[in-house]
């Protein structure tokens, strides 16, 4: 399977919100209860590349395969140089790829925009497909919050993983 990337328009917010609706019904990728509706995926698209982050998708020969974006992972001023990724694969995509060329595009994105630190938050320790693709990118664990979210009638833990980008901590930053 071949997918390119590319960032995300507003044309693309009606697959971007299908794929995050299966997420939400489904699976515990994200503690949201009630999936948002294809304007609420837009105006957070919107607010997310308003305040100059990345957001991607992935497009194969179906369609719109998964997508990708950075955000803060805080909004303290301290925290501007560190952004928390979210990659959502579409149902049925899982296990050929996409995840991977949206990871890496969005490092690079994110490293071209001066961020120093990625921050990935993946429900669930079982979720080891999410876990092996960090992994793969060079990123390790940096700890496991348990029993921190209830959804679908149980307690989740959350595990964090850290990756540095570009020069990470290593030397002072230039401001944003």
């Amino acid at each position: 399977m071949h997918a390119s990337v590319r960032d995300a328009t507003p044309a693309d917010v009606p697959a971007i919100a299908s794929i995050y609706a299966a997420e939400v019904r489904g699976h515990v990728n994200t503690y949201e209860y009630e999936a948002p509706d294809a304007a609420e995926m837009a105006r957070r698209m919107q607010a997310i590349v308003g305040a100059g982050y990345p957001y991607l998708v992935a497009e194969d020969e179906a369609g719109i395969a998964g997508y990708a974006y950075a955000s803060s992972y805080r909004a303290r001023a301290g925290y501007r140089f560190t952004v928390e990724n979210s990659v959502y694969v579409a149902a049925g995509r899982q296990g050929h790829g996409i995840g991977s060329i949206l990871l890496g595009r969005l490092l690079a994105e994110c490293e071209a925009r001066g961020f120093r630190q990625m921050i990935a938050v993946i429900g669930e320790p079982s979720n080891t497909a999410s876990i092996r693709l960090h992994q793969k990118f060079g990123f390790r664990l940096a700890g496991t919050f348990h029993g921190i979210a209830w959804k679908h009638g149980r307690w989740l833990d959350t595990v964090q993983m850290q990756r540095e980008i570009g020069t990470g901590n290593h030397e002072p930053p230039h401001d944003r």
